[in-house]
């Protein structure tokens, strides 16, 4: 019998939620325990698992906590190396979720008496070490994950570390030492991926649509191979409650992304047939988000603008809900994983339908109309919001590419021109 212990850091501390059993992963299911749900403090540590006694299902189980897992290439990898099926979630959950992607914790029972004894620190990276994780790519990046335990969604090659923008130095956490900020490689196969989310993502900003802080890291040249991005976690807050080797210790704020909190595999994150995600995307924010009327504001405009920069890997698992440090407030987390997906040919279908439509070339402003109303905001207003959107889009995209000529990236014009030309833009 197989038995995972689940905490969540509240307030910053960590608390005992409950437990996942089960002969196997195709078994296992998680139930809050009696102690959590007698607490002031209790909540749901997911919308798709509201507060109740009993157990629930292996599927609803394993559709969130799977969530928590990386995917493609480095599930792969992690799996190999620790000798399982890639299909077991519960041993590679084991192996990873000292540090999850919010605040979940998971402690594989039977180990928990060397998981305990793991030190909590900070390893400080050098400038070649740094340069490795650009130049060795998800290989590299994957081997990181296993040696810190460390659990981060998507296909792509990334890692936790820690950065000290005050001296410019990266860290490598250990043990339970949360990190501060996401860094993901250059894709082998795709051109100049990192120059083309920072030009999506300073696009985003100038329209007004909340981001993270994120910036390249250029360990050399300026190539491909010599490059990380670096995007600060918005689920990690710097506090003053504790301390290591000098460094503030942030603490874990909850997050889930829609695939989860709609109880929907990660396995299934793009729409194949139309199935109204687009209506449970906006049933989320209308019926739990503090602030339901400005939350569905922002989400459609960022369908709006993931529709004109051309990103057709928009999936529910690139939309996140944050929660507050007590778990009582949830709103719409900061836009993510924006990136020109059409400038490299890629797909030509949405992640979703939008107006009974998923192909990008035949999506237009008339598709958006007829999908206002689907998801319930009034038709006036949500063209209003695609107007504006549209309207500045041009200008903003010049102003990205051109603050990111400045610091030395060439190639931010023809970008510029390929985002224009192939992006939902020229649609209209």
């Amino acid at each position: 019998m197989r038995h995972l212990s689940i905490f969540i850091e509240i307030t910053g501390e960590q608390k005992y939620v409950g437990s996942i059993v089960g002969e196997s992963y195709n078994d296992a299911c998680f139930r809050y325990s009696r102690e959590y749900l007698d607490s002031v403090y209790a909540a749901p540590i997911s919308i798709s698992l509201p507060l109740q006694e009993e157990a629930f299902s292996s599927s609803v189980t394993r559709n969130f906590f799977e969530g928590l897992l990386p995917e493609g290439f480095s599930r792969k990898a992690v799996a190999n190396w620790i000798k399982t099926d890639e299909n077991d979630y519960m041993t590679i959950l084991a192996t990873l979720g000292s540090e999850c992607l919010g605040a979940i914790k998971v402690i594989d029972d039977d180990l928990s008496g060397l998981q305990d004894k793991s030190t909590s620190d900070y390893e400080k990276l050098s400038v070649e070490q740094v340069k490795a994780l650009a130049e060795e790519g998800a290989s590299k990046s994957t081997q990181v994950l296993l040696e810190t335990h460390l659990s981060l969604t998507g296909a792509t090659g990334k890692v936790g570390l820690y950065y000290d923008d005050a001296n410019d130095d990266w860290y490598l956490p250990t043990g339970d030492a949360p990190s501060t900020h996401i860094v993901k490689q250059s894709h082998v196969r795709l051109e100049r991926i990192v120059l083309n989310e920072q030009l999506c993502m300073l696009t985003a900003h100038n329209l007004g649509i909340d981001i993270p802080e994120t910036f390249i890291v250029d360990t050399g040249s300026g190539a491909d191979s010599d490059i990380l991005y670096a995007t600060k976690r918005y689920d990690r807050v710097i506090s003053d409650k504790k301390v290591i080797d000098g460094l503030k210790v942030p603490i874990r704020l909850h997050q889930e992304d829609f695939a989860q909190a709609m109880g929907i595999s990660a396995s299934d994150k793009y729409e194949k047939e139309d199935s109204g995600y687009i209506r449970r995307m906006f049933d989320l924010v209308r019926f739990y988000c503090s602030d339901p009327i400005m939350e569905q504001n922002k989400l459609w405009k960022r369908i709006c603008f993931n529709f004109l920069i051309g990103n057709t890997d928009c999936h529910i698992k690139n939309y996140s809900l944050v929660y507050n440090d007590n778990l009582k407030n949830i709103k719409l987390s900061p836009a993510y994983d924006i990136v020109s997906t059409r400038i490299y040919n890629m797909t030509k279908e949405m992640s979703f339908y939008i107006g009974g439509e998923l192909d990008i070339e035949r999506l237009n402003r008339a598709s958006f109309s007829s999908a206002a109303a689907t998801v319930g905001i009034p038709e006036r207003l949500a063209m209003k919001i695609f107007d504006e959107t549209a309207e500045g889009f041009e200008d903003a995209l010049s102003r990205a590419s051109a603050e990111l000529g400045e610091k030395g990236f060439g190639d931010a014009d023809k970008m510029q021109a390929d985002i224009f030309r192939k992006g939902g833009y020229a649609n209209l």
